[in-house]
């Protein structure tokens, strides 16, 4: 419900460590950032619904499209980040185009993602650095 309320206003969610959201905290899995990338990328490209625009491996960012059931266009910007040589982190930044709020859905959709990123990646998952 409290997700609905701010959604009414902004039109975007993001992750990162300081997030007060324990659901938006980053996540992090014991691969290297090449291993994560490669795991990340085909994991990302499988899912239904999603368009993935734009990858650039130097950078380690993923640039995806969603369209919702209303119509309106998701940018979602998945980012993977070398914390150590052996554990890397994983970030995501969603916006909804548009002048509304979003009713939470940007919440939700880094949720979904985190969810099956996890799945994916269960055996490497790791609570932080």
């Amino acid at each position: 419900m409290k997700r609905t309320l701010i959604g009414l206003l902004r039109s975007h969610e993001s992750t990162g460590d300081k997030a007060k959201d324990p659901l938006l905290k980053s996540h992090y899995y014991k691969l290297s950032k090449d291993r994560a990338w490669e795991e990340v990328v085909s994991t990302l490209k499988k899912i239904q619904g999603y368009k993935v625009l734009h990858e650039v491996q130097s950078v380690g960012e993923i640039v995806l499209e969603k369209r919702t059931m209303t119509g309106r266009t998701m940018d979602i910007t998945v980012s993977v980040i070398s914390v150590n040589p052996v554990t890397s982190a994983v970030d995501i930044y969603s916006a909804s185009r548009g002048s509304f709020g979003d009713l939470g859905s940007n919440y939700r959709v880094i949720i979904d993602l985190y969810r099956t990123l996890d799945k994916k990646l269960a055996s490497y998952k790791t609570s932080g650095a």
